[in-house]
């Protein structure tokens, strides 16, 4: 992965805080993200099947690489229990160096022992 590489902000919401603590913790493993920050509780009004819904549900902010975010979409969405995840990034315009390092190696595939 290039220096050079952007960094993105993933939001994502969660019908559960345990659901969003289960597969942030899952996708750090994975070395999908450097880091999950888990909001908290929001309200969410919106439409879904022709109806007006209202819930509360938990937001959280995953940090990736721009190279990586592909894949963690892809298995944020098979891990999440919503069949429509709210889930979008957000590239990062500026970051100080030292915290994209960070995030860079901290999503570095590790070599197999």
């Amino acid at each position: 992965m290039s220096e050079s590489a952007p960094i993105t902000s993933v939001y994502a919401t969660f019908g559960s805080e345990a659901e969003a603590e289960r597969i942030g913790r899952r996708l750090v493993e994975e070395r999908l993200v450097a880091c999950v920050n888990i909001l908290g509780r929001c309200r969410s009004i919106y439409r879904w099947e022709g109806k007006i819904e209202e819930t509360e549900e938990v937001a959280a902010l995953f940090k990736t690489t721009g190279d990586g975010t592909p894949a963690l979409l892809a298995r944020l969405a098979e891990l999440h229990a919503y069949d429509v995840p709210a889930a979008v990034a957000w590239p990062i315009a500026e970051a100080l160096p030292a915290y994209s390092d960070w995030v860079r190696k901290a999503t570095e595939r590790q070599p197999s022992s």
